[in-house]
Formats: C-alpha cells, sequence, structure tokens
C-alpha cells in the first residue's frame, strides 16, 4: 500500500479530483496550506503600500491506495496539474505499513 501527497495549485483542485475519480481513487483528503519553493512568493500592492507575500496558498490531497493503482495515480496527477510553470506542485509516496477502517475493523487493502 501506497500513501501519495500531493501539492497542487488550488485552481486545479477540480480537474484533478474530477481525473483521480475516473481512475478510480475511492477517496481523498484535502487540505488548503501555505507554502513555497522555487516561486519564493510575490509582492503585492495593499493601500498603496507593497508588501511581500512569502507564502503562496496551495491545497494538500492525500491519497491512500493500492502499490498496483500508485503509477495511475501519479501520472494523473502530473497530467492534469501540469501547467508548464514553476509552482506547479510536487508529489511524495510514501510506503503505508497498515490501515484499518473504523467502522468495519477491516485491515490492510480491504480497508481501502
Amino acid at each position: 500500500m501506497k500513501f501519495v501527497t500531493a501539492i497542487l495549485r488550488p485552481h486545479q483542485l477540480d480537474d484533478v479530483r474530477e481525473a483521480l475519480s475516473d481512475a478510480g481513487v475511492t477517496g481523498i483528503t484535502v487540505t488548503e496550506v501555505k507554502g513555497f519553493g522555487r516561486q519564493k512568493g510575490h509582492s503585492e500592492m495593499y493601500r498603496g503600500s507593497e508588501y511581500q507575500v512569502a507564502f503562496l496558498p496551495k491545497v494538500k490531497l492525500e491519497i491512500a491506495i493500492s502499490a498496483s493503482k500508485l503509477d495511475g495515480v501519479i501520472e494523473v496527477i502530473t497530467n492534469v496539474a501540469n501547467s508548464g510553470k514553476v509552482g506547479d506542485g510536487k508529489i511524495f509516496v510514501n510506503n503505508l505499513e497498515r490501515v484499518i477502517r473504523i467502522r468495519t475493523g477491516e485491515i490492510s487493502q480491504d480497508a481501502l
């Protein structure tokens, strides 16, 4: 089992969610986050004063999947979220040791 974490631009969320659903992903968790990478923020004007925005809004997707679906999920996310510009995001993949469905007590693959 694998745990995929993807950091994306907020406006890409709906398209990525729809594509993941079409690819057979049955559940994701989405969190609104802020951060920066190579973009390093940007400057904005407010009431005539310029100020630096260091952290940019992003969304974090967390997906628990079987190892057999990993390549497909990565392909879907990269194809849909890729604009070719700095700030498109990152995908992190970790091994998932155990999953337990609270309602039924199912374990591992059955809980996904």
